[in-house]
């Protein structure tokens, strides 16, 4: 009969497996999907925060623009209105103006910040359209590589992020014109 061996003796012996150490995400697997359900609109109470605390990378006259709470890529970022609306068609010409006009802005910061190759830009628009927070109209601007596409997330149901959303949202923020 073998003996058992120490799991720690294992640290740095390479094997089959791939591992990607991740432990910043802990935080948000253990608030579990929900994190901000019960305590309001997440896009309504983040203006009220300071910048970093909020997310938030840029405040305008009628959106703002934050880094995502559960980012599919580094740098996912959402530009939402102040105002708490559900639908695109609801939103004022100004709102619509501003929120396009972010959108290019973040577009051109995240390329100059990460070195993108493109980008997954969109509203995901009720509960049946994928939206994770229906009742507060938000744009996605997802930054992607050539090289961050594969089966990982489909089959492991993770998604490996290579640097945490403090330091990420301080980069956009540095890098957004004044």
């Amino acid at each position: 009969m073998s003996e058992i061996e120490d799991a720690a003796a294992f640290a740095a012996v390479p094997d089959e497996f791939q591992r990607l150490w991740t432990p910043h995400r802990m935080a948000y697997i253990a608030a579990g999907a929900d994190v901000n359900r019960g305590s309001g609109c997440p896009f309504c109470a983040a203006p009220g925060k300071d910048d970093e605390t909020g997310l938030i990378v840029h405040r305008g006259e009628h959106a703002f623009a934050l880094l995502n709470l559960f980012p599919y890529n580094s740098g996912h970022l959402l530009v939402c209105p102040y105002r708490h609306i559900g639908l695109y068609d609801e939103a004022t010409p100004a709102e619509v103006a501003e929120i396009s006009a972010i959108t290019q802005t973040a577009m051109r910061v995240l390329r100059q910040v990460s070195r993108c190759d493109g980008f997954n830009i969109g509203m995901n628009q009720g509960h049946v359209a994928g939206a994770g927070v229906e009742e507060h109209l938000h744009q996605h601007i997802v930054p992607r590589w050539g090289s961050d596409a594969n089966f990982f997330p489909i089959i492991a149901k993770t998604k490996a992020l290579p640097q945490l959303l403090g330091d990420v949202r301080r980069a956009i923020a540095d890098a957004w014109p004044v």
